[in-house]
């Protein structure tokens, strides 16, 4: 961490705020500004480890046919004022850094697991992003306001996938809960139409596959796939669809944006289809590219989360930028849409608490938080430490896969080749999804071949899996 530029450890100024914040919480009532919406079915969907729970959702269907949902997001800023000594930390850090084994947050945990997180039972201060879709997937009307609410049932991913996906039974909540039930059937009909939408704009179709180690009394044992399902993308839908709304809401006042460019390295893409027989048009279009990538995933599975990998590195990171009114928008060339933020994770991204105060100074009236030259260091800065997180994750990863498969050593795993460069081949096991070189028997293979390979070292130090051919 450190090595990367964050500071792992919190000052003794935090610790001192924080003391002052158990001794005077703020109030967290209905109040002239405040709604009360704790009555509503509320519901949150996240990992199976979860604390840090930044939002929470319901939807109501309407006479006319469309749907009205309803993201609450943890009012942070109340409790985190600008300037303060938490506030400074979190700037600096930007974001929580998840390395697979500990997790470093960008908020002391007392409050991003604790007095903002959205749990279950408990009363918290939120904004609420508010948007009505039609049964085509459009956005038609949005509102943003602030609110207490209520979480009603803490859900997790694999649990609520499987039973959308009915490959499992309801998780113990949602079958003692009619309401429930159909509250959350409710929700994935809306956001598969919203997915839909994004589709038929060109939105991404990509697919990625994630690793989580399994640990058993603190030691990694093994590694295990993370796929994404129904509920993941119930969540991601309703996520970027609030992001709009919020984006939107702001585009009379300077703020942040997420934004991907329109990709430099188009040709490559256009040449990487041309390798698989497809043909992608000589200027960037996304649409184009989702209808190649939807194909592919259909005629060759196996290959599409190294082909998603690809065109994910050719596209280039997202970055954070400062908007001002009247800017020329630069948009979000992966998710095809033209004004985009990031606000639904304010406990562990600080471009969203930023955005947050932002919103919350536009509804109440009052002058903005941030002048154009501070959100710009912000931005800049979150661009910044958002790279050194992804290399801290991904060293991390390597290091924990080489941990889990140090005991395997001798064994014969199904693999594929996924690069071919002067450094050397490598390949990707494809049970479980582990990454090493083929040290040995590369002599002729090429991108895409399917080989039996055998496991001969690993270094957890240095993060290397080392292959032969079997």
């Amino acid at each position: 961490m450190m090595a990367n530029g964050f500071e792992p450890e919190f000052s003794p100024a935090v610790q001192q705020q924080l003391g002052q914040l158990k001794a005077h919480p703020p109030e967290v009532a209905p109040a002239p500004g405040i709604r009360d919406l704790r009555d509503q079915m509320w519901s949150s969907i996240d990992n199976d480890t979860s604390r840090d729970l930044d939002q929470i959702e319901v939807a109501e269907k309407l006479p006319d046919g469309t749907t009205q949902v309803l993201v609450a997001i943890a009012d942070v800023d109340t409790f985190v004022p600008k300037g303060s000594a938490i506030d400074d930390h979190a700037a600096k850090q930007t974001t929580t850094v998840y390395t697979g084994v500990r997790n470093f947050a960008m908020l002391p945990e007392e409050l991003s697991t604790g007095t903002t997180s959205l749990m279950e039972n408990v009363d918290r201060l939120s904004l609420v992003i508010e948007f009505v879709v039609t049964s085509d997937g459009r956005v038609k009307s949005s509102d943003v306001y602030r609110a207490v609410v209520c979480n009603k049932a803490q859900l997790t991913y694999n649990a609520v996938g499987a039973w959308l996906e009915n490959t499992a039974a309801a998780p113990p909540k949602v079958a003692a809960s009619p309401d429930l039930q159909a509250q959350l059937r409710l929700q994935d009909e809306v956001a598969q139409a919203l997915k839909g939408e994004r589709y038929r704009h060109g939105a991404l179709n990509i697919e990625t596959i994630e690793t989580t180690p399994v640990l058993l009394n603190q030691q990694v044992v093994g590694i295990a796939n993370q796929r994404k399902n129904r509920a993941t993308d119930l969540i991601e839908d309703f996520m970027i669809a609030a992001n709009e709304v919020v984006a939107r809401k702001l585009l009379d006042v300077s703020s942040i944006r997420r934004i991907v460019k329109t990709p430099e390295r188009w040709d490559r893409i256009v040449a990487l289809a041309a390798q698989l027989g497809e043909q992608l048009p000589p200027v960037a279009d996304s649409k184009a590219l989702n209808e190649f990538l939807t194909k592919r995933q259909a005629t060759d599975p196996d290959h599409f989360a190294d082909l998603s990998l690809a065109v994910i590195k050719l596209m280039g990171p997202g970055e954070y930028v400062l908007e001002r009114p009247g800017d020329p928008e630069q948009g979000h060339f992966g998710l095809a849409v033209q004004d985009y933020t990031h606000s639904t994770a304010p406990n562990r991204r600080f471009a969203d608490l930023a955005t947050q105060r932002i919103l919350k100074a536009k509804i109440a009236n009052q002058p903005a938080p941030y002048s154009d030259d501070e959100l710009a260091a912000i931005a800049q800065n979150c661009t910044a430490k958002g790279d050194a997180e992804r290399k801290v994750e991904r060293e991390m990863t390597k290091r924990i896969a080489a941990v889990a498969m140090s005991h395997r050593i001798g064994e014969v795993f199904d693999a594929i080749v996924t690069g071919v460069t002067p450094k050397g081949t490598f390949v990707r096991v494809l049970q479980p999804h582990v990454e090493g070189l083929l040290a040995q028997g590369q002599q002729g293979v090429d991108v895409g071949d399917k080989l039996r390979v055998k496991l001969t070292s690993t270094n957890v130090q240095r993060g290397y899996i080392d292959f032969s051919r079997a």
